[in-house]
């Protein structure tokens, strides 16, 4: 699924990031701070922020995107409301993670790394969240699901708002 950036959605926000770009552009090193601030107030790094980035700090795009896909913490894909994360750590897997992940996938009718249309759900892969003897464990932003079963997939989904496809 495609997304488009609407600008004039976004008015305030890119407002807000230009007076980020403006604060760092005269300090060396300001490609980072700006990146985070753009991944901060989007939720992603849209196509056109990065040209904006590019013209103000006077930095050629495919050094920006040399940075921004070297880091995993910035994405260029929008983010849903509600971000699932199943941890596929050894554990987690031993004790039928992948299966869930497959659930979700399934229920939701996209991929890990991908958003539903209605940008209500965001699927993603983790490989240790650092609490194995609660295998499988899956996050729904800061809430976590320890020790869950396929037979809870539907019914998390539901409490977070979504429809099931």
């Amino acid at each position: 699924m495609e997304f488009m950036f609407d600008k004039e959605k976004n008015k305030e926000k890119i407002e807000r990031f230009r007076q980020i770009i403006q604060d760092h552009k005269e300090t060396k090193g300001a490609l980072m701070p700006v990146l985070q601030g753009a991944q901060e107030i989007f939720g992603y790094l849209p196509a056109e922020m990065l040209q904006l980035i590019s013209e103000e700090l006077d930095i050629p795009l495919s050094e920006i995107y040399g940075v921004a896909t070297f880091y995993s913490q910035f994405s260029f894909i929008p983010k849903g409301e509600n971000i699932i994360s199943i941890c596929l750590g050894t554990a987690c897997y031993v004790k039928g993670a992948q299966d869930i992940l497959e659930d979700f996938e399934k229920l939701l009718g996209i991929k890990a790394g991908q958003t539903t249309g209605d940008m209500k759900f965001s699927i993603s892969s983790t490989r240790c969240i650092g609490d194995c003897s609660m295998a499988p464990v899956v996050t729904v932003n800061e809430d976590i699901y320890p020790r869950l079963k396929k037979e809870q997939v539907k019914e998390i989904i539901l409490k977070y708002g979504g429809e099931i496809k």
